[in-house]
């Protein structure tokens, strides 16, 4: 997609999607044989169900109906929400990912997995998982050395509250 036409589509959708209470996350538009389709993805910090999804959907499909923005050829609209191993670019993507484990590239220090416990406009304050029977320990992580942040998907974690009920 041209930066050109990623930039009109933003400037064109993104109040659309602001006004449904969403932040727009990514715009992609990609070629699938003779049709395109064109890849929205939105979050809030409350999360996005299927109704909000709907909603926007319909809510940007009548937009793009009356204008140009996407040319004369066909193409398919799909709207959804980041996947389970986002990457993380934003502050409030990080406040969004706080209680959760996630695979840092720091500067100069090479990787981490931590879990985050807190994200402010300065940093992260992290939970670094014990290894071999120690204890996990805190760590702070100031938001400039963070290269790439990528959620981690966790299959048998427990919840803050099954954890208070069996102590």
């Amino acid at each position: 997609m041209s930066t050109t036409q990623s930039e009109r589509l933003r400037e064109l959708l993104e109040p659309l999607i602001a006004s449904q209470g969403l932040d727009l996350e990514e715009i992609a538009v990609d070629s699938v044989g003779r049709k395109r389709v064109l890849r929205v993805v939105v979050d809030s910090d409350t999360g996005a169900d299927l109704d909000r999804i709907a909603d926007v959907s319909r809510a940007l499909s009548a937009k793009l109906d009356e204008t140009d923005a996407m040319g004369e050829g066909e193409y398919t609209l799909e709207v959804g929400t980041p996947g389970a191993e986002r990457a993380l670019t934003e502050h409030r993507h990080f406040v969004r990912a706080t209680g959760r484990l996630v695979r840092f590239q720091l500067a100069g220090t090479g990787e981490l997995v931590a879990r985050i416990l807190h994200a402010d406009d300065d940093g992260l304050d992290l939970e670094v998982p014990g290894v071999k029977g120690r204890k996990a320990t805190t760590r702070r992580v100031a938001l400039a050395d963070v290269e790439k942040a990528r959620v981690q998907v966790e299959f048998n974690r427990k919840d803050k509250d099954e954890k208070e009920e069996e102590a």
